[in-house]
């Protein structure tokens, strides 16, 4: 049976689990004043531009950044003016990758939407994404945060390299797992990574507290991604999965591990079917049962759950607090997500 958001939230309650409006209470009031703060910095006079903001905003995801950002910061001190700074630079990062990713792959929609470049088209898009990254330059710089702005600066080299990476895979078809591994650790979590990292450093002036952060932030980030690829299976959604990474033809690790469990003729066969530009949906389902039937659900969920844990364990290293559960509750949430 298929959950509404509404059965999910009731559902995840009678399970015993926490649901993400309770997860982030503690930082709902900070989450409340960033969403003011993100507004503000996304001002502009130039009026057909203003009209493509006002669209963007009501494009309200999970907010998973930002929380990560205030969530780490708690944990050494009370959100300050450089947690705003921080998180805002990172959703206005976040958001112009997602408006240039919906270009390059010629997307439709995004969260419910339709997507910027299908209403206004690809020029518009990639000068909005251009846009909001200067606004977090100028937001760093206009603040004087030049420590924010070096995290910032290298998560944005490993994003772009990581995309690189799984771009030459997709075209080659020679992804392995430790290419795998490579890839969305730059491409997702040192995004992540950066959120934990930046929130320590605005309440902490400890070089060792960054560095740690920085640690679970990584690990936090590759059980992330390895949670989205899952999706693409259909593993525990909410409404009917959208096959995008069959469709286009990216082998993530469910895929990896079930090739590598397969006969030579499997194999031989399902690389055939995901090198098809056009796939039937019957092809596309036939590669969705090889996986589920040779071990790479089982074994990329066993992964993602090992990274989370050792997430938990680096956080357990900090002081005890209300702060820390809430953190690891976070944790617990990002890797049994329904969508």
């Amino acid at each position: 049976m298929i959950e509404t958001q509404l059965d999910q939230a009731t559902s995840f309650k009678r399970r015993g689990r926490k649901t993400l409006a309770e997860i982030t209470d503690p930082v709902s009031g900070p989450l409340k004043d960033f969403r003011s703060f993100y507004k503000q910095a996304l001002r502009t006079d130039v009026f057909f531009l203003d009209k493509i903001v006002q669209y963007l905003l009501r494009q309200k995801g999970k907010e998973i950044r930002p929380t990560l950002v205030f969530m780490s910061a708690r944990l050494f001190g009370e959100v300050s003016d450089r947690s705003y700074v921080a998180a805002t630079m990172i959703e206005l990062l976040h958001t112009a990758t997602l408006i240039h990713d919906d270009v390059v792959d010629e997307a439709d929609t995004r969260r419910g939407f339709l997507s910027i470049n299908k209403i206004w088209r690809n020029k518009a898009g990639v000068l909005l994404g251009d846009f909001l990254l200067s606004k977090g330059l100028l937001i760093a710089l206009d603040n004087d945060e030049f420590k924010l702005l070096k995290v910032l600066s290298k998560a944005v080299k490993s994003m772009s390299e990581g995309e690189l990476r799984q771009f030459k895979a997709a075209s080659l078809f020679n992804m392995t797992e430790e290419y795998y591994f490579k890839v969305i650790s730059e491409k997702t979590a040192s995004l992540i990574a950066a959120c934990c990292e930046c929130g320590a450093i605005s309440t902490s002036d400890d070089p060792e507290i960054h560095q740690k952060m920085h640690d679970i932030g990584m690990c936090v980030g590759t059980a992330f991604q390895i949670r989205d690829d899952l999706f693409d299976y259909g593993i525990d959604d909410v409404g009917k999965p959208r096959r995008n990474d069959i469709k286009e033809r990216k082998v993530t690790l469910p895929l990896i591990k079930a090739l590598e469990n397969a006969s030579f003729v499997e194999r031989t066969r399902i690389r055939y079917l995901m090198r098809k530009r056009k796939k039937k949906d019957k092809e596309i389902e036939d590669i969705v049962t090889f996986v589920h039937e040779k071990g790479g659900i089982g074994y990329a969920r066993s992964i993602m759950e090992e990274y989370a844990e050792n997430a938990i364990e680096k956080l357990s290293t900090l002081p005890p607090s209300e702060d820390r559960k809430a953190f690891k509750d976070l944790i617990q949430f990002i890797v049994k997500r329904k969508r």
